[in-house]
């Protein structure tokens, strides 16, 4: 669905590239890991861009997730139609993982693949974890959503807005009952949102235009979703100068 981009240019050669098989091997000082994943074609994309902060290195590398140690794993890029195989890849590896670091979260170039991966993600029983400084964009938040604990530290960021399909549609450009609408308030009710609050977080996120971006620290995204942090409960005053163009 989205993405927040200097990314303009890798989403422009997805969309361009063929379906193939990719081999990737990665190593690192610990762990030597061999995946292949099949790139796919399709889906819509939304990502937003911003200033990115340190990235672990970790012990092992599979597609946009790096292993820490053997119960956390950390999300350090934008996922795309590989990211499910990836995340499968590296849970077979480290089945012991229970948390996932969201760091440096862009978005998704691929939105089906996207909610696809939030699934596995629940299905595996992983925590989902912003530190401070943390930053989660666009798609990347279905993926924060899909935790089954949620955390966000003081400093944590979060953006949201519409996703648009390759048509250039958005969301109001379909009836609210259309089903690329109501796949998303299924996906949010899957993550354990009611009916309204499902409906209300998507209207939320959808009120902002795939080309703008609405940022929330973690305390003003505490008002949507149930988050388990030390914040105070005072929402801090949303940054309305912090609104991408």
């Amino acid at each position: 669905m989205r993405l927040l981009p200097c990314l303009a240019i890798v989403l422009a050669a997805a969309l361009a590239t063929p379906a193939h098989a990719a081999r990737e091997v990665v190593v690192s000082e610990e762990v030597i890991v061999e995946e292949v994943v099949e790139q796919v074609e399709g889906g819509s994309s939304r990502f937003v861009q911003a200033p990115a902060p340190a990235i672990p290195q970790g012990i092992a590398r599979f597609g946009p997730f790096r292993v820490i140690d053997a119960s956390h794993a950390a999300l350090v890029d934008v996922t795309d139609g590989r990211s499910p195989a990836a995340f499968a890849a590296m849970m077979a590896a480290f089945p012991q993982i229970v948390e996932l670091q969201m760091i440096e979260c862009p978005g998704t170039l691929d939105d089906s693949a996207n909610l696809r991966l939030g699934r596995m993600i629940r299905a595996k029983g992983v925590a989902t974890h912003v530190p401070s400084g943390g930053s989660v964009r666009s798609g990347a938040v279905e993926l924060f959503l899909a935790g089954t604990r949620r955390m966000a530290e003081p400093g944590a960021e979060f953006a949201v807005h519409a996703w648009e399909d390759e048509a250039g549609r958005q969301p109001g450009d379909f009836a609210k009952d259309a089903a690329v609408n109501l796949a998303y308030i299924a996906y949010y009710r899957e993550m354990g949102m009611s009916p309204v609050e499902a409906r209300a977080f998507y209207d939320m996120t959808n009120a902002v235009p795939n080309k703008d971006a609405r940022w929330l620290n973690a305390a003003q995204m505490s008002q949507w979703v149930r988050l388990e942090t030390s914040l105070a409960k005072a929402p801090a005053a949303l940054d309305s100068a912090r609104v991408l163009r």
